[in-house]
């Protein structure tokens, strides 16, 4: 038996309105962070194809991802609809649809709607058809900022917004740091496995901070590259964090290329924080003691040599104490507790960096 015959809370509602007008995400006065489209790959990406290639394999299938990709704008329609067409993907088994290959959206900086796919039509996604769309309602109707955010681990070849025929579009109201925080790191900085976007701790933080950002997380691919270094590098930030741990593949791995990372950005950027975060499953890794060592050890190894702008996070602290065993869902990715915990550990230590 269907579960939305027995509960229609679970039924997904589908665009009928016959007064509904629709945009091309990719226009104004939409504002676009964290991703941006591209021509020739003709599909939202989060780094240039170009270098994503210089990388490696896993890193230029990785930035086709939209992870962090966020469309904002402002309106008084009593509806948002959205359309999106996605490319045919894997069905993850660990991990929500709609966090993996759904949106969510935001009015006025809270949560209020997501928006997903079913499982058969993300398996059966061809680049020239709708793969869904979906509408939500929203009252009383006045003007609100609205963010839609973009899926953990799906892709986004094109998106629509349906409004109401008559009603306002405005840009949205800026963010209060305009100049976004980096993220680099694993599966874990992507956003695996949050139950939708913006649970990631990331987007959390971000949305405290009310701060732009991109989200550079690799899953199983971020291991601190020369070409990956000199992306960063590149980056207009105001902090980089370096959360990529969990994909060196071993200590050894990590010695050699973990400074070497943080001195190719700060030979960029003189005085821009840098933060250093350790990954945060450390009691089911007999190599976290060793890898966190590495870790500290640049951290330490600036601040000797004078730089005042950097600052350390310990992995093990991310998830607290009470309650570790909660917070993730196979004892690595963290669930929606387990991002909301690193999320509060985090906010502090940015929140003073950026001042």
């Amino acid at each position: 038996m269907d579960i939305t015959e027995i509960d229609k809370n679970f039924k997904l509602p589908q665009v009928n309105e016959p007064d509904i007008e629709w945009f091309d995400a990719r226009e104004t006065p939409f504002a676009l962070h964290g991703v941006f489209f591209d021509e020739q790959a003709d599909r939202f990406l989060r780094m240039p194809d170009d270098v994503s290639r210089q990388v490696s394999a896993g890193v230029h299938f990785g930035a086709y991802v939209s992870t962090g990709g966020r469309l904002r704008f402002s309106t008084n329609s009593p509806y948002i609809a959205i359309k999106a067409i996605i490319p045919s993907e894997y069905v993850m088994n660990h991990m929500p649809v709609v966090g993996s290959h759904g949106f969510s959206l935001y009015a006025d900086g809270r949560f209020f709607a997501m928006y997903t796919p079913q499982n058969a039509e993300i398996v059966k996604a061809n680049p020239n058809n709708l793969a869904f769309n979906m509408i939500r309602y929203i009252a009383p109707k006045k003007e609100y900022d609205f963010d839609l955010y973009f899926p953990l681990y799906g892709g986004v070849i094109r998106l629509y917004i349906g409004l109401q025929k008559g009603c306002v579009l405005n840009a949205p109201k800026p963010y209060t740091r305009q100049k976004p925080i980096v993220f680099y790191g694993s599966s874990i900085t992507q956003g695996g496995c949050a139950s939708r976007p913006g649970n990631d701790y990331a987007s959390l933080v971000c949305k405290w901070l009310d701060s732009d950002f991109i989200n550079l997380g690799f899953s199983g691919n971020a291991k601190g590259e020369p070409a990956m270094a000199e992306h960063l590098a590149s980056l207009d930030a105001s902090v980089f964090v370096l959360d990529y741990d969990y994909n060196a593949p071993n200590a050894e791995h990590l010695q050699a290329t973990h400074y070497p990372l943080y001195e190719r950005i700060r030979s960029a950027h003189k005085d821009t924080p840098i933060l250093f975060i350790s990954k945060p499953d450390f009691e089911y890794d007999g190599q976290s003691a060793k890898r966190r060592a590495v870790i500290i050890e640049t951290y330490e190894k600036a601040k000797a040599n004078g730089d005042k702008n950097v600052a350390f996070i310990d992995g093990e602290t991310l998830f607290g104490t009470f309650g570790r065993d909660g917070c993730t869902v196979d004892t690595c990715h963290p669930n929606d507790l387990g991002f909301y915990r690193m999320a509060e550990t985090v906010y502090p230590v940015l929140k003073a960096l950026l001042k």
